[in-house]
């Protein structure tokens, strides 16, 4: 009998649904990027690279995917950009209404937008870390307001967003850009204390919405628009460390991987930045039993918002 493919090739024991507190839907979308195509088949990308992965993370001492990580089917809606936004927007909150860690890998940045609206009708307090190279401020862009160039207008609107690792906007995106919640890559280069100081923006309960190209192109060339002066590898795992400690994430996307057949470690790279991501969430669970359990799984005790569960059965 064929094995039912899994994240990371995980055993089948720890994927299954009703036991995983992680879920990892995969929205292959690429139809507004306007460079370079590919991000389609980041999804894909990502999970092979995954499978050849260590699992067994040393700075942690975690084997995270024993909490239980379930691999839902691609959510393939691409008839327009409108109607994948809806579709992520269910599927995001039908699975956070079940009780589970929701994580999403795109796809271009225009995903992020349904994926950010299921978390903020989910959670109160709610703050959009946004880390990226680019400010994706405009409120339309090419004619559609879904398009990747706009894929936290609507949360600078709704949420307290907070931007980090911009090096790269459109002048009419100043006028809506809340400046004090902005973290630009040239400014970051020059204070030791800015993660701190991005700490200080942030609310209680954190959505991070992680575009690939907020790194550097020296390590993570396969993007669909690189831009020089990024993160590099320990710097954002520092970060990361200390938003996952000093508050409560509830979950996480993580976009715009473009990958190249000839350039494998860009794929490598976002797997283990994935996984690393959780890691740094259930870490202070790994002494507890395996078993999932909605009590153990304090990371929704603020889950408030979000009551009319029938429709997401």
């Amino acid at each position: 009998m064929k094995k039912n493919r899994t994240y990371a090739g995980i055993p089948e024991n720890y994927a299954q649904l009703e036991t995983a507190k992680i879920v990892l839907l995969r929205v292959p979308y690429d139809e507004t990027s306007t460079w370079q195509k590919g991000s389609d088949r980041g999804p894909e990308a990502f999970l092979k690279a995954s499978e050849n992965m260590e699992l067994y993370d040393i700075e942690t001492n975690s084997e995270v995917y024993k909490q239980g990580i379930h691999l839902t089917n691609y959510i393939a809606e691409n008839s327009s950009p409108e109607k994948m936004v809806e579709a992520v927007h269910f599927e995001v909150k039908k699975y956070i209404n079940k009780n589970k860690f929701v994580t999403i890998f795109g796809g271009e940045h225009s995903i992020s937008i349904g994926t950010i609206r299921a978390f903020n009708e989910c959670f109160n307090n709610l703050t959009v870390l946004h880390i990226d190279a680019h400010a994706d401020l405009r409120k339309e862009y090419e004619g559609s307001k879904y398009n990747h160039a706009c894929a936290v207008y609507e949360a600078n609107e709704t949420t307290n967003l907070v931007q980090v690792g911009i090096r790269s906007m459109d002048i009419s995106e100043k006028r809506v850009m809340n400046a004090d919640k902005v973290f630009f890559a040239h400014d970051m280069a020059e204070n030791e204390y800015w993660m701190d100081d991005v700490i200080d923006q942030l609310t209680g309960n954190i959505f991070i919405t992680f575009d690939l190209d907020a790194l550097d192109p020296s390590i993570m060339p396969s993007t669909g628009t690189p831009e020089p002066g990024g993160l590099f590898y320990y710097e954002t795992l520092t970060f990361l460390k200390k938003v996952f400690t000093e508050r409560n994430v509830v979950g996480f996307d993580m976009v715009e991987l473009c990958p190249n057949p000839q350039e494998k470690s860009s794929d490598f790279l976002a797997a283990k930045l994935y996984y690393k991501m959780l890691s740094y969430k259930f870490s202070s669970d790994i002494e507890e039993d395996e078993d999932y359990s909605v009590e153990k799984n304090s990371h929704f005790d603020k889950l408030s918002k979000f009551k009319d569960n029938d429709q997401y059965e």
